[in-house]
């Protein structure tokens, strides 16, 4: 990665723990794109549920060269399940900005 990793932490205290797991699954990113510029992450614990205990949401910004890959879906009660859940789903969606950048798509003819 060519720019620094923020993490912010928005309604539960710092946890060392989740930042190291953070920045494992941040580096790991790299081998799926190549041009990674940024990475943003944010870790918020929402509001209590009246059947659920705490949700957390993990929410992921990553500019690659021309655009920005954004995933913000991942709720559960587990921070660290939620972190991991956000990373599969970056890395997903990275695949498939390399393989359109690369031309690897096919589009339909109209």
């Amino acid at each position: 990665m060519q720019l620094p990793l923020q993490i912010t932490f928005r309604g539960l205290p710092h946890s060392d723990a989740l930042e190291s797991a953070i920045r494992e699954r941040a580096v790991k990113l790299d081998r799926f794109h190549p041009r990674i510029t940024s990475c943003r992450v944010v870790v918020e614990q929402a509001g209590r549920h009246q059947h659920q205990g705490k949700q957390f949401v993990v929410r992921l910004d990553i500019g690659v060269a021309g655009s920005e890959i954004a995933v913000n879906r991942d709720h559960h009660e587990d921070a660290m399940v939620a972190v991991r859940d956000a990373f599969d789903a970056a890395r997903r969606k990275l695949e498939d900005h390399a393989r359109e950048q690369r031309g690897d798509v096919k589009s339909h003819g109209v």
